[in-house]
């Protein structure tokens, strides 16, 4: 886990993509060969790094991002400013799958920079990503107001 130094505003972009970036280097992808890494930054200004961790049952592998926020919250962390997600995919961006999507969503809407291996990015936020989506707001209705199961 890093720290980050909080400097100017492309300062912190700059070194949580890199940090993404690093976090590759870990990656097991032997089905996909498509290495991902992810680096996500704490309102305190730590970082956490994950990588894609694949399995020979698709649906059991983890994406980076997921990655990165287990291991935050797992630290004790719930509160997050960015995440950046990068590949070693040369001519585009990689954005977060869609349940990658919905776990961000739940530490709210924070930007997310998606990265190409130049480092350049394309940022968005999550609403943008994500529009219309279900949160727990939603479970804090009134039961009353929820239809009555059998």
């Amino acid at each position: 886990m890093a720290t980050l130094k909080t400097g100017d505003a492309d300062d912190w972009i700059k070194s949580l993509i890199q940090e993404s970036h690093k976090a590759k280097e870990f990656s097991y992808c032997p089905y996909s060969q498509l290495r991902v890494g992810s680096a996500l930054l704490t309102e305190d200004g730590r970082i956490f790094t994950g990588c894609n961790v694949e399995n020979a049952c698709f649906y059991l592998g983890l994406c980076a991002e997921r990655t990165a926020i287990n291991k935050a919250v797992s630290e004790g962390y719930k509160k997050f400013k960015a995440i950046a997600v990068s590949s070693d995919l040369e001519d585009r961006v990689i954005p977060p799958c869609g349940a990658c999507r919905q776990v961000i969503r739940e530490f709210g809407d924070m930007p997310v920079f998606m990265t190409k291996v130049d480092e350049s990015y394309t940022m968005m936020t999550l609403e943008e990503l994500l529009p219309l989506s279900w949160g727990a707001e939603y479970l804090k209705e009134k039961e009353t107001d929820f239809p009555k199961r059998n």
